[in-house]
């Protein structure tokens, strides 16, 4: 009765020779340097973001979310009822 096929020894040996070849391989090989590229739009949003830095907006900002947590932050009928009459009116009456 054979236990060790004498073959599969050479297989082991295949796979050694063939990782140190790429080992040497990617040792003589140039690295690339990274790049980064913004694009417009992505400029076109961090100049926004600087826009939004304003002082009095900031308070604004901090004001509101401060009375959402707290629950004092009422919505104005009126305000509401003028920004969802453009929605509703794009849509014919049946």
């Amino acid at each position: 009765m054979k236990i060790n096929d004498t073959g599969r020894v050479g297989a082991v040996h295949s796979y050694q020779r063939n990782m140190e070849a790429h080992r040497q391989e990617q040792q003589h090989k140039p690295r690339r340097k990274d790049e980064v590229s913004i694009s417009p739009e992505a400029k076109e949003m961090l100049h926004a973001q600087e826009r939004a830095g304003d002082p009095s907006r900031i308070e604004k900002i901090q004001a509101l979310k401060e009375q959402v947590s707290s629950g004092t932050y009422r919505v104005s009928d009126e305000k509401l009822a003028e920004k969802l009459l453009p929605y509703f009116k794009q849509f014919p009456e049946n």
